[in-house]
């Protein structure tokens, strides 16, 4: 069973508790925080009410920053050209406060995300429901504020950190906290997620779980390079298990090979007619992604080797001998699409590729042709099992090297079925170990929105990116590490907000 928004019944809920679920798109989120008015007698009294108030916190993630729009922060990874919400310019340098787009939406998306989160967790008390009803839902609650923060601190660092709803704007003038404080409550909340919620898999119900939970405290102490942190969390998830690696890597990413997926952990979650996203025209129709060739030629030959040195790989066909994740991932422009039925239909992009590349994953050519009434529901996955392993091994290679459990986790995930990569070579140096399992990530999870992250924390964004030009106009791509690792507070929040200190260089 999925968590869906239906019109005509829980947003009809959510209307009438407009101030509580919905904040203005136009203007800064402090305008519309949530006021004690709404709790009033004809809400909090049912098991309905909870449920709705609850399916509205989730909700919250059906915006750009937790969806298909996601893969335009690998353009500013350097792995996708072209993309949406001003991420082409972002990734030339040109990002300042008053930049608008990606600069505000993912404050807005977060902030929209945290307000309904901690109003829910201030009024949940009130609906006559058993306690330990209550103890999960505020655990699944307060799964999706850390994960709304931790997304926060990735872009922005410190920010306003704010735990419970407040009575007036002014109380919302605040300056920001350090990171570091932050942090602490996204541990902290996680925390008791982890003790509250069921041990169960997720997808059968699109709830928040305690693998979900662990799994998300893996990757926040992996960003902090908290290595037996994000080990321990990660170790947990494994000898838990609840989760194993999907053997259909492909249709892990469509419709048809989500429901019971043991690999999915958490997602953004859809379901036509009512709760539907653009994904297909998007990606199949608009072309707004266009993978970079560096992506291409990061997937090794069959034979575990990369291109520049494996006798297998052939440069006037690309696709030949190579890491099944590539076809996956992308495919050539010019390909047509093949459906299950072995019908061969051609794409009709609006435009060329920048690169000659366009996406395949996530994009369900049973659809085409796409127009506009197409509607997707292919869910969006932000947390999966091989994160998990990959989390695992990485952490653990920095503690003692490349241990036998270092490789058990990293050949787990080139191995799956349907995927049947060769296990890494033995002998590997920690670093050697290092950079095979960063390549490993890079593929495994392209265009799925993790690789800026990924660079950031890696310290690689400054050396790799300023080696890159767009492919249609030649113009190098600018990433200042002096203040480019963090992006600006949004000039609307500034302006309401005199105490919040705008980000170094902006």
């Amino acid at each position: 069973m999925k968590i869906y928004i239906i019109k005509g019944k829980v947003l009809s809920a959510i209307m009438v508790l407009s101030t509580l679920f919905t904040l203005s798109c136009e203007e800064d989120f402090l305008d519309k925080n949530p006021l004690t008015e709404i709790s009033s007698p004809t809400f909090w009294n049912t098991q309905n009410d909870a449920d709705m108030a609850l399916a509205g916190c989730y909700s919250r993630l059906n915006t750009s920053t937790f969806n298909f729009h996601s893969m335009s922060f690998d353009v500013l990874g350097g792995e996708v050209s072209r993309g949406d919400g001003n991420a082409q310019n972002m990734a030339l340098g040109l990002i300042e406060s008053t930049s608008g787009g990606l600069i505000s939406s993912v404050f807005t998306d977060c902030y929209k995300g945290i307000a309904s989160c901690n109003y829910f967790l201030a009024n949940i008390d009130k609906t006559p429901i058993s306690a330990s009803t209550i103890n999960t839902y505020k655990a699944e609650v307060l799964f999706l504020r850390a994960l709304f923060y931790f997304t926060l601190t990735d872009y922005y660092g410190g920010v306003p950190l704010y735990t419970e709803p407040f009575e007036n704007i002014d109380e919302a003038k605040v300056a920001q906290s350090s990171k570091t404080e932050v942090i602490n409550q996204v541990i902290s909340d996680l925390d008791v997620a982890i003790a509250q919620l069921p041990n169960t898999d997720y997808s059968s119900s699109g709830h928040a779980v305690k693998g979900s939970a662990l799994a998300l405290k893996s990757r926040v102490l992996l960003f902090q390079e908290d290595w037996s942190g994000a080990a321990a969390a990660a170790q947990q998830v494994m000898t838990d298990g609840k989760f194993s690696l999907s053997n259909d890597f492909k249709n892990m990413f469509l419709k048809y090979g989500q429901d019971g997926n043991p690999e999915i952990m958490f997602s953004t979650r859809y379901l036509n007619p009512d709760n539907s996203s653009q994904q297909d025209i998007q990606i199949e129709w608009w072309g707004a992604w266009h993978p970079r060739a560096e992506l291409r030629d990061a997937f090794e030959c069959t034979d575990g080797l990369p291109i520049s040195t494996s006798p297998l790989y052939d440069p006037n066909n690309f696709k030949s001998n190579r890491d099944p994740r590539l076809e996956f991932t992308l495919k050539p422009f010019d390909d047509p699409a093949i459906k299950a039925s072995g019908e061969v239909v051609d794409y009709a992009y609006n435009t060329p590729s920048s690169t000659g590349l366009m996406p395949t994953k996530g994009a369900d050519v049973e659809e085409l042709p796409v127009d506009y009434s197409t509607k997707s529901e292919q869910d969006w996955i932000l947390i999966r099992y091989a994160e998990v392993l990959l989390n695992f091994a990485e952490a653990t290679n920095e503690i003692s090297g490349p241990t036998t459990e270092v490789y058990d986790a990293v050949n787990a995930v080139r191995g799956r079925p349907g995927i049947d990569m060769p296990p890494l070579p033995a002998g590997l140096t920690k670093d050697e170990m290092r950079a095979r399992i960063w390549n490993e990530r890079r593929v495994e999870f392209a265009l799925e929105g993790l690789r800026f992250g990924d660079i950031k924390r890696w310290k690689l964004a400054e050396t790799y990116l300023n080696t890159l030009v767009e492919p249609d106009s030649g113009t190098p791509r600018v990433f200042n590490p002096a203040k480019h690792y963090l992006w600006p507070f949004p000039q609307s929040e500034m302006d309401v907000n005199p105490n919040l200190q705008q980000n170094p260089g902006y």
